[in-house]
This record gives structure tokens, C-alpha cells and sequence, in this order.
């Protein structure tokens, strides 16, 4: 356990090795919930890979498709 202090404009710095642990870096977002009078702070990630990589020219072959089987003229 770790006691920080609140400072100007209410800023909490969170020590080093915490932020180290968890990699939190300088820009970093965070969540924070309130409940039961206590404050939770949870990193938000960027994703690593995505489910699926796709470019410019299959989204429009896709909706041509869409269209032609809708019955949609472009």
C-alpha cells in the first residue's frame, strides 16, 4: 500500500514503480469509477492487432455487393 497526496487542482501522482508496473506512460488514459466512496483508476489500452485488417477498395467491393443484392443502383 502506497498513500499519496492530492496536490494543486486535485492531481494525484502515481509513484514510479506502479506506473512501471502496470506500463503506464505519460499520455496514458484512464478510467475512473467511483463507488462506495472509493476510487478505481483503469488503464485503457490501445489494441495490439485488431480482429481484422481490411483497405479502401474490399469496403467498396463489399458494398457494391451489398448494393447489387439489394437491388440498389450506385
Amino acid at each position: 500500500m502506497k498513500i499519496v497526496r492530492v496536490g494543486k487542482r486535485n492531481a494525484i501522482y502515481i509513484p514510479k514503480d506502479i506506473a512501471e508496473s502496470i506500463n503506464l506512460k505519460e499520455g496514458d488514459k484512464l478510467e475512473i469509477i467511483v463507488k462506495d466512496g472509493k476510487i478505481e483508476l483503469i488503464p485503457i489500452r490501445k489494441p495490439s492487432s485488431y480482429w481484422a485488417e481490411i483497405d479502401a477498395e474490399e469496403v467498396e467491393e463489399v458494398g457494391e455487393e451489398i448494393s447489387k443484392s439489394l437491388g440498389i443502383n450506385s
